[in-house]
């Protein structure tokens, strides 16, 4: 059945809402007794978002009222496994959130190669403030680990976008471009830096010796380097209802295409093939109308939902 929920206090809109993006590799064997209690902190605070735990650590983005997001962060550094936890901070005008959910999950970014443990081998972490320089050596190569749809709206200059579609994928795209050996440097990034840890202890193990990744991703980048200086091209997508985010971590003015989640232009949404909550030029032609007539129905009830003062959460 199709949940509604009742929309809860918000703080005004001059306040907005305080996001919080967090990782920690570490390892946690009790991490199943962990989603209890801080699904009901969550709850009890006004947050909202996704926390995934495993036994490798956490990983997730949160969004509530300041004193919400602290109370949740302070008892996440309370137990002894994320006491070195960091997170990065921004802001959104209106929650960007559906609501909250902890997960139990068999890795907290999935990649799924057996034995990579960034704890143990990982690349060198390069600060913002330093990130131009190591990407403009001609002895570097830059890679993008994220997939198609977040390099379509904003990517580094000059970096290399694998297209891949999942995290899963990139594994097997290193070890199919032998090119990749051909300079002594390489240089890695992704939105917070949690797929880009991984995916430097994964390339270490493959043999690759220098490897580097943008300490705090592309969101530290965008919060401490002035546009002036910057060598990012675009805007960086998010998980969450702001679609993506500038520099300053100002909100973007993207879209989201309901049926397929690609970020959308205002040219994409003025096509044809754009249909609120059911279709856009991305996904149009993979959808049959059955699934057309069923997001129809989807995209009713959210709109009944939003007349009546109310959030439709969807399936």
């Amino acid at each position: 059945m199709t949940d509604i929920a009742h929309e809860i206090p918000s703080p005004s809109a001059n306040d907005g809402f305080l996001v919080a993006a967090l990782y920690h590799f570490v390892s946690v064997p009790r991490f199943a007794d962990l989603r209890d209690p801080l699904q009901a902190l969550c709850e009890e605070n006004g947050v909202r978002g996704t926390l995934l735990l495993a036994h490798e650590g956490i990983n997730g983005t949160i969004a509530g009222p300041a004193a919400g997001i602290r109370a949740v962060l302070s008892f996440l550094h309370s137990q002894p496994e994320f006491a070195g936890l960091e997170h990065k901070e921004s802001h959104a005008s209106a929650m960007p959130f559906l609501r909250m959910k902890v997960r139990l999950k068999k890795e907290i970014v999935t990649m799924g190669v057996e034995d990579i443990d960034p704890t143990r081998s990982v690349g060198t972490y390069v600060d913002p403030q330093d990130w131009n320089a190591l990407i403009s050596d001609p002895d570097t190569i830059v890679i993008d680990t994220r997939n198609d749809y977040e390099t379509a709206i904003g990517i580094f200059k000059g970096a290399v976008d694998p297209n891949t579609k999942t995290f899963r994928e990139f594994p097997d795209w290193v070890r199919n471009n032998t090119g990749l050996h051909n300079k002594p440097k390489i240089a890695m990034y992704c939105t917070g830096g949690i797929r880009c840890e991984k995916a430097t202890a994964f390339m270490k193990q493959e043999g690759f010796e220098e490897v580097y990744h943008l300490k705090g991703g592309i969101l530290k980048y965008l919060e401490d380097v002035p546009p002036e200086e910057s060598l990012w091209e675009g805007a960086c997508f998010v998980f969450d209802e702001r679609v993506s985010v500038l520099h300053g971590l100002e909100e973007g003015d993207l879209k989201l295409c309901r049926a397929c989640r690609h970020p959308l232009t205002a040219e994409e949404i003025a096509s044809p093939l754009y249909e609120a909550g059911v279709s856009c030029a991305h996904c149009h032609g993979t959808r049959s109308e059955e699934d057309r007539m069923r997001f129809r129905q989807r995209q009713k009830q959210m709109d009944l939902a939003k007349q009546r003062g109310e959030r439709h959460l969807g399936k």
